[in-house]
């Protein structure tokens, strides 16, 4: 494993928080859904707090894998199993019985997945279609806290645009919206991805940059990071992608806490997306 070959380059600081990673149990135990993409390996909790550990991670949220669709009882297990302040975003139906999303929260959940390929092809009416689910989770989940979850290609994040200027709930934008980092900062989207940040509800997730960016370095995704952390440094959360699925063999979650460190070598501004950001958008407890 690529994990076993490199250290980090920086120290975590105190209450540091991997964001977005995924675990998956025995498949016997936890099938995919019909409809997965992909088939769920087998990357189980102890696994992850293994790597957490050498990350520096304290603080965690688990999100749930697409192949598992709205079958979250794996993800819940493990959140019940682990024994530190973490939080968990789900897949579920918009018309989920109230009783059922009051259980989840309870459980500590506070955020839904919206979920579309990232490889997904341009479809003119992808954007109008997932209209419906947005609306009805926001209007049913605003009073919890929750957030809502995006992840799509960047001509939907685009597409999106209008909806989610509108949206009276915080909501995450996976792998910083994936814009492709070839087509730079200035491309259509991106800047308006700035301007979403700003003073909005939307928060950016730096992660994944093997789906948007060159390998094997993902030198081209730096201008990108740096656009982002200067136009939004509050806004900014950092997460592992932990199991990295079919970049397994490619990346590792090391590698990429380092590539954090180089796009952001100051370190006030490491502690705001690994600590301060993600405690003020879950609620984590002050440190």
């Amino acid at each position: 494993m690529l994990e076993e070959k490199l250290q980090p380059a920086f120290k975590a600081p105190p209450g540091a928080c991997d964001t977005h990673f995924h675990v998956f149990g025995p498949p016997d135990n936890y099938p995919p859904a019909s409809r997965a993409r992909y088939d769920p390996p087998y990357a189980p909790l102890d696994a992850y707090l293994q790597l957490a550990k050498k990350l520096g991670m304290e603080r965690f949220v688990f999100v749930q894998p697409s192949a598992y669709g709205t079958d979250n009882r794996y993800m819940l297990d493990s959140m019940a199993r682990i024994n530190a302040p973490c939080f968990g975003i789900v897949d579920i139906a918009e018309n989920l019985a109230d009783a059922e999303i009051e259980a989840l929260h309870a459980r500590g959940v506070r955020g839904v997945r919206i979920n579309t390929s990232p490889v997904a092809p341009y479809d003119p009416g992808r954007a109008d279609a997932l209209l419906g689910r947005i609306r009805t989770l926001e209007n049913r989940l605003k009073g919890l806290g929750w957030v809502l979850e995006f992840l799509g290609p960047g001509w939907l994040t685009h597409a999106l645009m209008p909806t989610l200027r509108k949206l009276d709930i915080d909501f995450i934008l996976c792998h910083i919206g994936m814009f492709l980092a070839k087509d730079g900062v200035d491309q259509a989207g991106f800047r308006d991805l700035l301007k979403l940040c700003d003073g909005g509800r939307c928060w950016l997730k730096l992660t994944a940059p093997y789906r948007f960016a060159t390998a094997p370095d993902f030198a081209d995704a730096a201008p990108m990071v740096r656009a982002v952390a200067k136009a939004a440094p509050e806004r900014l959360i950092w997460g592992s992608d932990h199991p990295h699925l079919s970049f397994a063999d490619k990346v590792g979650s090391v590698q990429l806490l380092n590539l954090l460190g180089a796009w952001l070598p100051e370190e006030s501004l490491r502690r705001k997306v690994l600590v301060d950001n993600p405690q003020t958008l879950f609620g984590f407890g002050k440190l």
